[in-house]
């Protein structure tokens, strides 16, 4: 599966993106905001690649002048979230390497992948958080239509062995056609 943007392709993660994740998930600013800690070597890298990012819906995101792997981005489906148990339901996450943050590569990112969710997987809504003090997440999320659901006080992050703020945010289809249609 391969989505084009504007700027971007989203692909799936090879275990030769290892040595590009490395040089972006080491990064202490990335990984901890998000929930979880710097990679300490690229056969790390590689055994996030084989392990975790093989999500049905995740994807390597990669600017098009070169294909290599910046960040990622996934839709989370049941069974792969804890933010919903419904099938026509899922989560959005995604984290980019520091070189590129502000760029808007994300929300791009994002746009499309919201596209597919509510359009080719069929969902009804798309969950979506981020922890307190994360307000590029934030950003990000506001751009792309999402609204405040709640705000979860001392959320334990496992990876991070830290209690932390979670807000959740939310995207509903009919949300979403609303805000296309105004965009037209």
């Amino acid at each position: 599966m391969l989505i084009e943007t504007a700027r971007l392709i989203l692909r799936r993660w090879d275990t030769a993106d290892a040595e590009n994740l490395y040089k972006y998930a080491k990064d202490p600013d990335v990984g901890p905001i998000a929930g979880w800690p710097p990679h300490k070597s690229i056969e790390e890298s590689r055994m996030v690649i084989q392990n975790i990012l093989q999500g049905k819906e995740c994807y390597a995101v990669c600017l098009k002048t070169d294909n290599q792997a910046i960040g990622a981005i996934e839709l989370k489906l049941n069974g792969h979230t804890d933010m919903t148990s419904k099938d026509d339901e899922c989560e959005l996450g995604y984290w980019i390497g520091k070189p590129f943050w502000g760029n808007g590569y994300i929300p791009e990112a994002a746009k499309a992948l919201i596209r597919r969710a509510f359009e080719d997987l069929h969902m009804s809504v798309i969950w979506c958080g981020y922890y307190d003090g994360n307000e590029k997440s934030k950003r990000v999320q506001e751009k792309c239509g999402f609204d405040h659901y709640c705000t979860i006080e001392n959320v334990d992050v496992p990876l991070m062995n830290e209690v932390r703020i979670s807000h959740t945010n939310i995207l509903t289809k009919e949300q979403w056609q609303n805000s296309s249609a105004m965009q037209k």
